[in-house]
């Protein structure tokens, strides 16, 4: 994408065009834009029914994505899913520029939740088959016969008893006069060709070939780099700055100290920070490195992670906050053959993508461009609106591709750097994290404390279920007002168990902490799926039950959890025996509208260290787009939820972040990775998400086999601190 391109709000806008229920109205996407993106023509009759399709007149289709591509595949699927209404190969369709101004798309723009394919399946479908439907009117009318007559096949309307045959490219100035179908019959899906394919990633050769930009490599005539001294400590104050060894340095621009005012909240951090800007970015960063910055201290400086489960504890003892209620669990639990209590905890955790944050922005006078891997478009562009005091159809974001997200990406703090800079610089200015700044000033996944008690009646069933969560909160965090005093995503997966226990009651207690909270890949299920199905293990040991056959007579209920847990048992061969040594474990959780059951198959060296060997993985995702991509997916959400697993921990002291790169901040390794296997189950129950449910059953997975191999259970994560295992062998 060109840096200098230039979109008027005339151009980008058009009188819109509905398609029926689920359909928005749209924006007009450009011929001149459709030609930055390998479309030669621009011809004014090319074909654009509405702002998710374009055809030209030489017959090349162009398909908007107006989500972020972070490795995901959701390119692939939007093409995917226009292709087969559309009756074309998805892989001769092109891709169109995501919308530069997100405040003419009449739907918010951003990328998180597992929503991308799922709330755009009906309307690209309905897209796709709109133009399909006005592109074989415009053959019939053109050889004077019924549509009935006729149908589209591989790019083309083809007369079904005859032998004419019309390319799209030579109908789009005829059905572009059409009128657009308000109801657009949709295929059967038996008669897909396209969904359910295995079809090769759109971005996979861009990538391999280097020609894919992502944040990191964006470039504009005039740019110049800025690297950021951070307060140590969260909402720090510098008292002062001495930056003559920065000014010094070769190539330094300007240093620039950064404040921010209250109205800043949502879009930055509170804290003071100082920015050298010079014409490379080693220069910045060296120079950086020559600043002396004393820091005041603040309202965290007194916090630690002692301290903060501490009063974890402490609150864990009085009541908290009821998100469920059923039976009689206060009352249950005194009578009950067998209790079982116990404490889970889980640390903070980083985002840690590969790509670092890093944003451009070039203000001007008349408007400001941000070039960003951004999770969310209108936040960016809302937050770079107000540091630039321009109007927001002033502002173009441009959104590149993103090495990882996984949450990170959703905020603006990175944002709002770039554009102040660019601001007060009079320049435009990239401005690039190190490791170490994103590990240490990231929005982190929430701590929690969870107090857990159990009764199993004289058969050894389950009958009672407490559960009291205290912890950290991302709506507080974010300034936000609870609802009913709760945090919904610090309960979900925990006050939904499936399982059919007739007294159960859940609680919550949140506390307010200065410690930057966010939104971490699978959110609450990342953490309550663990210690919820790991504390339903130690039910099962406890009333000597087999963990997998106690889950199927509690799921008796819930058909779509039990299929999954009946898949990964059976292609895991549970009860089978193993090789010596060798253990499993299962568990199964519900994220983002996705079911998922896990076996984990590990081995425990004398020392307690664990390797875990193979993953069988079972997923209902309901209608399936691209298999290839949900089989990356799960194995993707693995590998994330097994390294925050084994090492992943943010300790906090003095108010700060102690880890800083991936030698205290470790992931697993290439030589560390398990054998995974994917299993789909066809469906055509409502549709799930895909990018975050692999996440949440992978630590129980884990911590349940080591229960059956130690009879301990992994009460605290992660399994491995500073280099040596927690897990106690008998």
């Amino acid at each position: 994408m060109r840096a200098d391109a230039r979109v008027s709000r005339r151009d980008f806008l058009k009188t819109g065009t509905t398609l029926g229920a689920g359909l928005t109205i749209a924006f007009y996407v450009p011929p001149r834009l459709m030609q930055r993106f390998g479309q030669a023509s621009q011809d004014p009759a090319d074909f654009v029914p509405n702002g998710w399709v374009h055809i030209g007149t030489n017959g090349v289709v162009t398909v908007t994505v107006d989500k972020s591509e972070m490795g995901q595949g959701v390119t692939t699927a939007y093409l995917m899913l226009i292709a087969e209404e559309l009756e074309v190969d998805p892989t001769t369709v092109h891709v169109g520029p995501t919308p530069e101004n997100p405040a003419a798309w009449t739907r918010r723009m951003g990328t998180g939740g597992s929503s991308s394919v799922r709330t755009s399946y009906d309307t690209l479908r309905k897209a796709g088959a709109a133009a399909r439907e006005m592109l074989v009117a415009a053959a019939a009318q053109q050889w004077g016969i019924s549509p009935d007559a006729c149908r589209a096949e591989r790019g083309m309307v083809i007369e079904t008893a005859g032998k004419r045959r019309l390319g799209y490219g030579r109908l789009v100035t005829r059905a572009a006069t059409l009128p657009v179908p308000a109801d657009p019959r949709l295929k059967d899906p038996k008669d897909f060709r396209v969904l359910g394919t295995r079809v090769p990633r759109f971005d996979t050769r861009l990538k391999v070939n280097g020609t894919a930009q992502f944040g990191i490599d964006v470039r504009i005539p005039g740019m110049l780099y800025a690297s950021i001294e951070r307060s140590p400590a969260y909402g720090g104050k510098a008292t002062h700055v001495d930056d003559t060894g920065a000014k010094a340095a070769p190539g330094v621009r300007h240093v620039a100290l950064l404040e921010w005012s209250p109205e800043d909240t949502k879009a930055a951090r509170m804290e003071t920070s100082v920015a050298v800007v010079a014409d490379r970015y080693w220069q910045a960063l060296t120079a950086r490195r020559a600043l002396k910055v004393d820091w005041a201290d603040t309202p965290a400086s007194p916090l630690d992670s002692p301290a903060i489960t501490a009063r974890f504890a402490e609150l864990a003892q009085q009541p908290g906050v009821r998100a469920r209620t059923e039976g009689d669990a206060a009352g249950s639990i005194a009578t009950v053959a067998k209790r079982v209590e116990a404490v889970y905890e889980v640390p903070y955790l980083a985002h840690a993508p590969m790509e670092p944050m890093n944003c451009t922005a070039s203000v001007r006078a008349d408007g400001c461009d941000v070039w960003v891997p951004t999770q969310g478009q209108t936040s960016t562009q809302r937050v770079a609106a107000q540091i630039a005091g321009l109007p927001l159809d002033k502002v173009r974001v441009h959104t590149t591709y993103l090495g990882g997200g996984f949450g990170r990406r959703s905020e603006t703090d990175f944002v709002a750097e770039a554009v102040r800079l660019s601001k007060e610089v009079g320049a435009p200015v990239q401005v690039i994290w190190t490791r170490e700044d994103d590990i240490r000033h990231d929005f982190y996944r929430p701590a929690t404390y969870n107090r857990f008690a159990g009764g199993l009646d004289a058969t050894g069933n389950p009958v009672v279920w407490t559960h009291h969560i205290v912890g950290a909160s991302i709506a507080l965090s974010k300034h936000q007002t609870l609802e009913n005093g709760i945090d919904g995503s610090l309960v979900e997966g925990a006050a939904n168990i499936p399982y059919a226990i007739p007294n159960i009651l859940v609680e919550q207690t949140v506390v307010d902490l200065p410690v930057p909270c966010g939104y971490w890949r699978s959110v609450g299920s990342s953490h309550n799926a663990y210690v919820t199905e790991s504390f339903f293990d130690e039910l099962a040991h406890a009333g000597g039950k087999d963990p997998y056959e106690l889950r199927r007579a509690l799921l008796r209920d819930q058909p779509r959890h039990l299929a999954v847990l009946d898949l990964a048992a059976d292609r895991a061969g549970w009860g089978k025996p193993l090789p010596e040594g060798r253990h499993r474990g299962i568990a199964v959780a519900e994220a983002f509208g996705s079911y998922v059951a896990e076996v984990a198959e590990i081995t425990l060296a004398a020392d307690g260290t664990c390797r875990v060997h193979r993953v069988v993985c079972a997923l209902d995702c309901g209608p399936t787009v691209n298999p290839d991509t949900i089989e990356a997916q799960m194995q993707g959400g693995i590998v994330y939820g097994l390294s925050a697993a084994l090492y992943g921990e943010i300790t906090i002291d003095g108010g700060r972040a102690r880890q800083g790169n991936f030698n205290d901040y470790p992931v697993v390794r290439m030589n560390e990775m398990p054998r995974i296997e994917v299993y789909i189950i066809p469906s055509t129950q409502k549709q799930g998400g895909i990018g975050e449910p692999g996440v949440p059953p992978i630590a129980p997975a884990i911590a349940n086999a080591i229960l059956s191999a130690t009879g301990s259970a992994v009460r605290r994560l992660p399994i491995v601190q500073n280099g040596k295992s927690r897990i106690a062998m008998r």
